[in-house]
């Protein structure tokens, strides 16, 4: 089973984000009491099978100091069994991976996730990162010294093409065993978003961004990477596994505010609200949203998610949610996609092909239930 974690905190405002955080630390300690106390009661959410990952998201977790991650970790193995080698992730940003916090980190994770982003000053000021460009670079060889070997950075492209070039041959340079890439997507509740509307932001170039995710691909692939996901990248052994949990419709569990929860028939999501997710748990109650899944919902959560994978969607688990012949219910729409070159069948999986890797979410979408 798998543990996430939802830390919603920043040192500042990513004018590209949209994920639920505050710039304003005051609320802490209490919100550690508060994910304490929601980890106490949902310990009866997941099947009763010892925890196999633990994901720290934000938010900016590595603004965590070592009285906060000892309560939590004390909390989490107070309530839980854990397998022996648990993956348990920390996301940080390159400005906080000094060597103290490095070693403190060390005692409680074994994977760092870098937001990194761009390696470019001047494109790190635009989106109004904290880190310095020197500080990309430097913080993974820090990292390496101090013990940890299971490193992911994050990239964005969609950016100036001799940005992104120097970015990707620097990303390369690093050889770190992960790395995830995310197109710059312009959402409305942003400082970008609000650019755009005022015109003083142009939209991002689809075509621009789709070249280079296939410059990514063709990089990363041709240094021994495995593109074992739309966005994600893994030396043999590396991929990712709380992720991966994802993927594959694992149960897991999310605590803190905002954070999505799935136990195989429903999912949930709590009030991203710090406020007031921390009254809820003051008096014992989980501020969630529950939604019980149909099967077509399954079916498209499936496709949504497996798709965008190497392992693709099993026809026979299609079949089995569905309760009909998948392949005969979609029968024209898979023939288009086929025809279009986008999708193909080998065996009993239905998965995507390179062409099509560029359209994974209309390709769920034109195959939903």
């Amino acid at each position: 089973m798998h543990l996430y974690l939802h830390i919603p905190f920043c040192k500042q405002a990513c004018h590209y984000c949209d994920f639920h955080f505050s710039t304003s630390l005051k609320q802490k300690p209490a919100m550690v009491d508060a994910i304490c106390r929601e980890i106490r009661l949902q310990k009866e959410y997941l099947p009763e099978q010892p925890l196999e990952t633990i994901y720290f998201g934000g938010g900016t977790p590595s603004l965590l100091n070592e009285g906060e991650l000892e309560q939590i970790f004390n909390t989490i193995y107070q309530q839980f069994a854990v397998i022996p080698d648990p993956e348990i992730t920390l996301e940080a940003n390159p400005d906080d991976l000094t060597a103290a916090n490095l070693q403190l980190f060390r005692r409680y994770v074994n994977r760092l996730s870098i937001g990194i982003q761009t390696f470019d000053e001047e494109t790190l000021r635009w989106m109004n990162r904290a880190h310095t460009a020197a500080e990309a670079e430097q913080c993974v060889q820090l990292a390496r010294e101090l013990g940890f070997d299971n490193i992911s950075i994050d990239l964005i492209y969609g950016i100036k093409p001799e940005v992104w070039e120097r970015d990707l041959a620097r990303a390369l340079a690093l050889h770190v065993p992960h790395l995830s890439a995310y197109a710059l997507t312009i959402e409305p509740d942003t400082a970008f978003g609000r650019w755009q509307q005022t015109g003083k932001l142009t939209p991002v170039d689809e075509a621009l961004a789709a070249g280079q995710f296939e410059e990514l691909v063709a990089g990363l692939t041709g240094a021994g990477y495995v593109h074992y996901e739309i966005s994600n990248f893994a030396l043999s052994g590396q991929f990712a596994r709380h992720n991966s949990a994802y993927w594959k419709r694992r149960p897991y569990l999310g605590v803190g505010p905002s954070a999505h929860s799935y136990n195989g028939r429903e999912r949930q999501w709590n009030i991203a609200n710090n406020s007031r997710y921390i009254r809820a748990l003051a008096e014992n109650e989980i501020p969630a949203t529950v939604e019980t899944l149909s099967a077509a919902d399954q079916v498209n959560e499936y496709l949504l998610t497996g798709l965008r994978t190497i392992w693709g969607c099993s026809v026979t688990e299609l079949n089995k949610l569905l309760q009909k012949d998948f392949l005969r219910v979609q029968q024209k729409p898979l023939a288009q996609l086929q025809q279009a070159g986008w999708v193909t069948i080998q065996g009993d999986v239905l998965i995507l092909t390179e062409a099509g890797k560029l359209f994974a979410d209309r390709v769920a979408s034109e195959l939903f239930a």
